[in-house]
């Protein structure tokens, strides 16, 4: 910019007319404009924004106080609870960053993550002390840890730290003067994704990317910490759930619920999907039963959700099943991410808006994370030519929304055919029996590779063979998509609802 420019001479940036985008502004205003509205449901537990507030900034002076500080890490092991939402702005309110660590990993994850990212303080739910207590022991050094005692658990814990979160922050001030980040890029948060081969990789967002996916998600929380059918509808009829996100997984708990597991309720119920592809029998069922549900992707790198299936009221006109393939594409780009687009990788060109030619999905603007922690190579692959590579492989439809096809590792190449393990997975999901379906290439003397099935099945589905899914996608899908082997048991998932295909690759290949 020119300094000569008559928009710059003596118009300068200051405090009057420029501050930092962080989420802790939301929680500040709505705190100041609604004190007294309740924010948080936690079983018996209730909190208004005022105190809400109030107890982050205890958090915050109380970790002040420990000497934490500009960029050092404060990792928190927790159920969703209070104190995991406190997290997220009490620790960011001091400076620090805070790493949220997936519950559903071995010490030896958990311990890598906790050096990795050089964490000084861990609190940690007691529920998950078996695990924690392996990990401190790996991690060579000391750090302080606090406790979580959670009077909502249903399970008991071991108390390994100094001493509980409530006393913690009783050695905080509810005033405590806490300022804007400096820079706006400044680190808020790490997260480490679910590594499937290696060590996890340490994403890192920022201020102000986390402020402007944060926009238009304000609300009454409702805390559940044990996702199931009977709770999700609990929540719904006792506190009148107007929205909610889950899974695909989450969603086929809500459609295979039971009649007691079942509660009535008059409202219109908003749900969010992500975290893998959901099958079109799924969304229909959901549909069927009065949910509306919305498809979301993105990847932890981009924030989470970041692509939308935005509803043209047109379709509103189209029989369900009509409407259930426009909710099962991707979509458009969330309105605060620059660009997206599906491009070939070799030449960085976009493919043709055919709905068949496959490119990768790549990603670009504000909410694209800042790279991967100590981890300089990868994240410049991952950002090369100004855009994120996201590995999922997808199509740009005429309309111009995307659909994905697969992970750029799960296409299925049988003598020399690409196959879409999601579209066969769409198929199974078809059949009545089937409650998960997954697919994966299984090595093949003569094909290379083939389709191979793994099977969860509905309780109380009967005897259902191999012979009856192959038959079944046979009907449904072109031959040579059909898998060419079914193995049926509990399929492993991540405790986000992600199905471990890497885990799956494994057993099919010692088949």
């Amino acid at each position: 910019m020119s300094e000569n420019s008559i928009y710059e001479r003596d118009l300068e940036r200051g405090k009057a007319n420029y501050a930092p985008l962080s989420p802790i502004s939301f929680l500040e205003r709505t705190a100041h404009t609604f004190p007294d509205l309740t924010f948080v449901i936690h079983g018996a537990k209730r909190f208004t924004w005022g105190e809400t507030y109030a107890r982050c900034r205890r958090l915050a002076s109380a970790l002040t106080k420990r000497g934490i500080g500009l960029d050092d890490t404060v990792a928190i092991m927790g159920a969703n609870t209070p104190e995991m939402y406190e997290a997220a702005f009490g620790v960011p309110m001091c400076g620090a960053v805070v790493n949220t660590l997936n519950v559903g990993l071995d010490a030896a994850a958990i311990a890598f993550c906790l050096n990795h990212g050089e964490a000084k303080v861990l609190i940690t739910d007691t529920e998950f002390s078996g695990t924690v207590k392996e990990a401190l022991g790996l991690i060579g050094r000391d750090i302080t840890v606090i406790d979580i005692d959670d009077s909502e658990a249903d399970v008991d814990g071991e108390l390994l730290g100094e001493k509980d979160y409530e006393a913690f922050l009783g050695e905080g001030d509810p005033d405590y003067a806490w300022d804007l980040p400096g820079d706006e890029w400044r680190a808020i948060s790490l997260n480490y994704t679910s590594g499937t081969t290696g060590d996890p990789k340490g994403v890192v967002y920022h201020h102000r990317g986390a402020y402007l996916n944060a926009m238009s998600n304000a609300g009454v929380n409702v805390c559940l910490r044990r996702v199931s059918a009977a709770n999700i509808y609990q929540a719904i009829a006792d506190h009148g759930v107007t929205h909610f996100c889950g899974a695909p997984i989450v969603l086929n708990f809500v459609i295979n619920a039971t009649e007691d597991e079942k509660r009535a309720f008059d409202h219109k119920v908003n749900v969010m999907t992500a975290a893998a592809p959901p099958p079109a029998a799924t969304l229909q069922m959901m549909q069927e039963q009065g949910f509306d549900v919305t498809h979301v992707y993105g990847l932890t790198e981009t924030y989470g959700p970041a692509v939308m299936c935005a509803w043209n009221p047109e379709w509103n006109d189209l029989p369900i099943d009509g409407q259930t393939v426009k909710k099962g594409r991707q979509g458009v780009k969330y309105h605060v991410l620059q660009d997206l687009t599906v491009m070939d990788p070799e030449t960085m060109t976009p493919v043709p808006a055919d709905g068949e030619t496959m490119g990768e999905v790549m990603f670009q603007g504000n909410i694209v994370m800042k790279g991967y922690l100590k981890n300089a190579e990868t994240t410049g692959k991952s950002l090369a030519a100004g855009w994120f590579h996201s590995g999922d492989l997808g199509v740009i439809e005429p309309d111009g929304y995307i659909k994905l096809k697969d992970r750029s590792k799960d296409i299925i190449i049988s003598g020399g055919e690409n196959i879409s393990s999601i579209e066969v997975e769409d198929a199974l999901h078809k059949h009545p029996a089937v409650m998960f379906a997954a697919v994966v290439a299984k090595p093949d003397d003569k094909w290379g590779e083939t389709p191979c099935a793994f099977v969860e099945l509905k309780d109380g589905a009967g005897e259902t063979t191999t012979d009856d899914i192959i038959a079944f996608c046979r009907d449904n899908l072109a031959h040579y998509k059909c898998p060419r082997a079914v193995v049926f048991g509990p399929l492993p998932k991540t405790s986000t609802g992600k199905i471990q295909k890497f885990k799956l690759r494994d057993q099919a290949r010692d088949l």
